[in-house]
Order: C-alpha cells, then structure tokens, then sequence
C-alpha cells in the first residue's frame, strides 16, 4: 500500500495504476457535462417550447375565425334592416374574437349575400379573416409580428317569413 497519493500501485494485470487527482474526478472537468447538458437543453427547449406556443396561437385564431364567422352569418339574417344587420354581424365577430383573447381590431369581416340580402330564400355569407399575432412578441408596444392569418366563412339562409 503506498504512503502517499501520488505514489504508483501495480494493478493485478501487472499494469501501473496512479493514484491521486488523475483517477478520482476531481480534476478541472468535473461538472462540465452537466453544465453543457443544461445549456443544451435550454437552448433546445427554448425555441420547441415556443413553437408549441405559436402553434397553439395559431390554433386558437383559427377556432376564433370559425366562431366569429358563424355567429356573424346567423345574426345577420335575423335583422330586417340592412344597416343593423352589419353592425350586428360586426359586433358579433368582435365579441366571438374578444371571447378568444385575439384583439378584435385584427378581424376583417365581409357579407355577401345571393341574389340579395334583403331577399327571403337568400344566402348569407360571412367571411372573417383574423390576423395572429406571435406568442409575448406580439404584446410589445409597436411591434406588429404577425404569426399567419387565417380565415373562416359560414353560410346562413334568409328566413321565408322576413
């Protein structure tokens, strides 16, 4: 048995093993594969997580544009009054956006009507374009990062009674 740590032992194959710092993993090293394995991790996490986020974001816009869509096409035929029937169909997108958590000023609605809106039998159709924006990068002041825009139609008939 040596007497001190940097002595050499004879291993039982006949080879020379050192003792000390060399074998014991207290050298410069120790720790470095975790460090690495962390900031690896980070750096690959960070951007799969925020790829769900956008993918999801997008995800909700969609189910949004569906939602407004609809509720703007049956509000619309329940009003005689075209003027009203719009604001209606208008606020219905808004709130159906709102409702989501998208802003509603990112919705663009537009009715066309077959043969006319005014027209018993008629056919409504709302279309609603809802512009995404990008997960935290879209709530900072003046920044407009939009992540897709996606749209939705629905058709509603005129009533024969209106």
């Amino acid at each position: 048995m040596p007497s001190s740590p940097d002595e050499h032992q004879t291993r039982p194959d006949g080879g020379a093993a050192l003792s000390g710092s060399a074998g014991t993993g207290h050298g410069p090293e120790t720790g470095s594969a975790i460090v690495e394995f962390i900031f690896l991790a980070v750096l690959l996490m960070v951007p799969v997580a925020y790829l769900i986020l956008t993918v999801g974001q997008i995800q909700g816009g969609a189910y949004a544009a569906v939602g407004a869509a609809d509720q703007a096409a049956k509000v619309f035929v329940l009003h005689k009054d075209l003027p009203a029937a719009h604001q209606a169909a208008e606020q219905a997108v808004r709130l159906a956006v709102q409702d989501m958590g998208f802003d509603p000023d990112a919705a663009v609605l537009s009715i066309s009507c077959d043969p006319g809106c005014a027209t018993a039998g008629a056919t409504v159709r709302a279309h609603v374009e809802l512009r995404v924006e990008l997960p935290v990068v879209g709530a900072l002041p003046g920044v407009n990062a939009t992540a897709a825009t996606v749209e939705s139609s629905a058709m509603q008939k005129v009533g024969r009674f209106k």
